[in-house]
C-alpha cells in the first residue's frame, strides 16, 4: 500500500464530500481538499481534510505542490448553463491534467460520466456536458499520465451498498449507483493496478467493489 497526499477537485460537492470522507476512513491516504470559498473551510476540515481554496476558472496550479495524486470530482450541476459546463467541466478538467504533468505528480482519477463516449445519442439536454467530459476523458488519456477514468451511470442518494458491475461497458445502462459507492471506487482505485490506464463505467450491482476494479 502506497501512502498519498490525495488531491480532491469538487471537495465541496456532493460526491466530492463524500471521497473526502472515503478517504479519511480508509486511514490509508491524507486528503487535501479544493474549494472554491473560504467559508467552505471549516467544513473541510471537520471532515478531517486540509482545506485548499482555488478556483477552476483560474489560475490553480499551487494546489498540486505536495500532492501524489489527483480525484477530478468537479462538477458545473444541473441548474448552470452551457458556459459554465466547459468552463468546469472540460477546460477546468483539462487545466487540471496540465497542472498535474506540470507539477510532476502522475496518478490521476477522472470522474467521468457514463455517456461520456457516446454524447450523440444521449437526450438533448445532457449532449453538452457529455461532449464536455467527453474532451477532458480523452486530454486525460493522451496526457501520459497514469489514469482511471470513471464513468458512473444515474447517480443516487443512499447509503453505500458496497457492491457494484464495472465494465469498459455495460449492456444494460438503466441502473443507478450511490454516491457513497462512487466515492469508495475512486477511493480504492488510487492503489488498485488493475485500473491504472482503464476506463470503465460502474453501477450497483452483485460484486464487492474490490473484487470488481480487479476484473476491469
Amino acid at each position: 500500500m502506497i501512502l498519498m497526499n490525495v488531491l480532491v477537485i469538487g471537495a465541496n460537492g456532493k460526491t466530492g464530500k463524500l471521497v473526502i470522507s472515503s478517504l479519511v476512513n480508509s486511514s490509508q491516504h491524507f486528503a487535501k481538499a479544493m474549494i472554491r470559498k473560504a467559508g467552505q473551510i471549516d467544513a473541510m476540515e471537520e471532515l478531517g481534510a486540509k482545506p485548499l481554496v482555488g478556483d477552476l476558472e483560474e489560475d490553480f496550479s499551487y494546489v498540486f505542490d505536495e500532492v501524489n495524486a489527483v480525484i477530478f470530482a468537479a462538477g458545473s450541476g444541473s441548474s448552470t448553463g452551457p458556459d459554465k459546463t466547459t468552463a468546469v467541466d472540460e477546460d477546468g478538467a483539462i487545466k487540471a491534467i496540465d497542472f498535474a504533468k506540470e507539477k510532476g505528480l502522475d496518478r490521476f482519477i477522472m470522474l467521468s460520466s457514463m455517456g461520456a463516449d457516446t454524447p450523440s445519442i444521449a437526450p438533448d439536454a445532457m449532449e453538452h456536458y457529455l461532449k464536455a467530459k467527453g474532451r477532458a476523458d480523452q486530454h486525460l488519456l493522451e496526457s501520459g499520465l497514469n489514469y482511471t477514468i470513471v464513468r458512473p451511470g444515474a447517480l443516487v442518494d443512499g447509503e453505500k451498498t458496497g457492491k457494484i458491475i464495472a465494465s469498459p461497458s455495460i449492456p444494460d445502462k438503466s441502473g443507478s449507483i450511490t454516491r457513497e459507492d462512487v466515492a469508495e471506487v475512486l477511493t480504492v482505485c488510487l492503489n488498485e493496478t488493475e485500473t491504472y490506464h482503464k476506463t470503465f463505467e460502474i453501477l450497483n450491482g452483485a460484486t464487492p467493489i474490490q473484487e470488481a476494479l480487479k476484473r476491469v
